[in-house]
């Protein structure tokens, strides 16, 4: 049986160094706002990042691969919900999905893949299990492939 994902939604307001000259959010500051919400969601299921890092003896979970598909302009001025999950855990790495509306619907759809990772002796990243606590936090029971 696989559980439901634990969902996190965050509220914002783009600013204006959020924008570009012509008014519109530019598109690296998404990348931004995704990663805060993917904090947000940790700290939402228990695992704030600044404690969960020492307790776990991660360095974080970094992002090594991530897409947006764009469908609408988010503009200087308008709030934006950012709804955050889980949508597959592999023994060290996992996908997150971020689902961006604004007051006409939603605009932005993100994946990322992030990896749970310390540094070994030799200065190198170094990919560990995600705790089974962590997983059935954010609602998942099962390995992706």
């Amino acid at each position: 049986m696989i559980n439901q994902p634990f969902k996190n939604l965050i509220r914002l307001q783009i600013e204006w160094g959020d924008c570009d000259p012509a008014g519109i959010v530019f598109y690296p500051n998404y990348f931004r706002m995704f990663n805060a919400a993917t904090d947000a969601l940790f700290a939402a299921a228990g695992f704030e990042p600044a404690t969960a890092f020492t307790r776990f003896g991660i360095i974080g979970y970094p992002m090594i691969d991530t897409s947006a598909a764009f469908s609408s302009p988010n503009r200087f001025g308008d709030s934006i919900t950012i709804l955050s999950f889980i949508a597959r855990w592999g023994r060290s790495s996992f996908d997150v999905r971020h689902q961006l509306s604004n007051a006409a619907g939603e605009s932005v759809q993100s994946s990322e893949k992030r990896v749970w990772a310390t540094v070994d002796e030799a200065g190198r990243l170094q990919a560990l299990p995600v705790p089974d606590e962590v997983r059935a936090a954010l609602g998942a029971d099962h390995l992706g492939c």
